[in-house]
């Protein structure tokens, strides 16, 4: 339903994780590779990163369509950032508040996939009435530190969720595979995590499902998580 990034390691500009790879999130915003559910991710488009704060700029346009951040995003240089690219739920809203990343002030969040929100409690943080939104506020609650369990969790009450979450705080990175694809790549600068892979580098690694995984410094680690079959 959408393609997330995120990226931990040395200062790099946005644009050159987003925008310059052959198939990065700009070409998988219309001709995605791996994606499972979906043709096109034109319901928007956000990118968050850090520079001593949060900062996050999110759109409800297709993100090949917005000149604006092309021309800028060169310029913005982060050691840890987190960018996605909307293909909207049926029935969701199509809304700058709608588009990953979400944050509670100090992580950004981005959801891959779907899930009814008959099943979460209702929350007065979310900033979107979307199924991602009200996941993600869920998720901030409960707290990152139980972002397996949360998974886990909602997985079982929702047995047609999926729930890749990609997750950052500016010194680490967590995300969950759970019913989507999710790729690693170690460069020699820093560590990617990408719902599919930018370019035909053989170095990226595929990610088994239902995995928590966890990366800080130069280290990756995966464990796996608990749930219906």
């Amino acid at each position: 339903m959408c393609r997330h990034l995120g990226w931990l390691g040395a200062p790099v500009p946005v644009s050159a994780l987003v925008l310059d790879p052959p198939s990065g999130l700009l070409v998988q915003s219309y001709s995605p590779r791996r994606q499972k559910h979906g043709t096109i991710n034109a319901d928007g488009w956000g990118v968050g990163f850090f520079d001593g704060g949060v900062r996050r700029w999110r759109s409800d346009k297709p993100l090949w369509g917005d000149a604006s951040f092309a021309s800028v995003a060169p310029a913005l240089r982060s050691d840890c950032f987190v960018a996605a690219v909307r293909s909207a739920t049926v029935g969701m809203p199509i809304e700058p508040s709608a588009s990953a990343p979400f944050s509670d002030g100090t992580w950004l969040l981005s959801h891959n996939g779907i899930v009814d929100r008959a099943v979460l409690p209702a929350s007065a943080t979310a900033e979107s009435t979307v199924d991602s939104a009200v996941l993600a506020a869920h998720i901030f609650e409960r707290g990152m530190g139980a972002l397996g369990d949360t998974v886990a969790r909602v997985g079982t009450r929702d047995p047609g969720a999926r729930l890749n979450i990609l997750a950052a705080n500016g010194s680490s990175l967590l995300a969950t595979t759970w019913g989507d694809t999710l790729f690693s790549l170690h460069r020699d600068d820093g560590i990617v995590l990408a719902s599919e892979p930018y370019d035909d580098d053989p170095s990226w690694r595929d990610i088994p499902d239902r995995h928590l995984v966890e990366v800080t410094g130069t280290n990756l680690t995966l464990t796996p998580l608990e749930g219906p079959s």
